[in-house]
């Protein structure tokens, strides 16, 4: 199976592959997004460790379980053959209705056929109120072309 864009990538190309990111994920579809992902995918998310598809859906399951309105803007932060780095912010909340916003980073390196094999992300989550939020789009599903990314919109 390949998924392109593939290595070697260019600005355009890890851009394209980082908005395509956003895209699945903003899905909320656990099997949608494991795809993107080799069998073996190694994963460090916040204090977990795991590995492979089954896992990350298991993985994204649990957290969209608890994350409800969940929407994420992804931004390309730097490049280099294989490997992308972004930088990303989401919005949801609890089911007391608290709302949040988690800063995070995330190192990605993928095989050759664009699949990503390993993905590293540091997150950090802050309380907000629900007229601090910044992204109004329906969800789930991608971010409007209309609505600014991070590059756009400063931390």
């Amino acid at each position: 199976m390949s998924r392109p864009p593939l290595p070697p990538f260019t600005r355009e190309t890890a851009a394209q592959k980082a908005r395509m990111a956003e895209d699945a994920w903003n899905s909320r579809d656990p099997v949608r997004v494991s795809l993107a992902y080799t069998e073996d995918s190694r994963w460090r998310n916040r204090s977990e460790f795991f590995q492979g598809r089954e896992a990350i859906v298991e993985f994204l399951t649990r957290k969209w379980a608890k994350e409800y309105d969940y929407r994420l803007i992804k931004d390309l932060w730097a490049f280099d053959q294989n490997r992308i780095a972004v930088r990303f912010q989401y919005e949801w909340h609890d089911d007391a209705g608290q709302w949040h916003r988690s800063y995070g980073n995330e190192q990605w390196e993928f095989d050759e056929h664009g699949l990503m094999r390993r993905r590293e992300a540091s997150i950090n989550d802050i309380a907000i109120k629900e007229s601090e939020r910044r992204f109004h789009w329906p969800a789930p599903g991608p971010r409007p072309a209309d609505v600014a990314g991070l590059s756009e919109n400063p931390l």
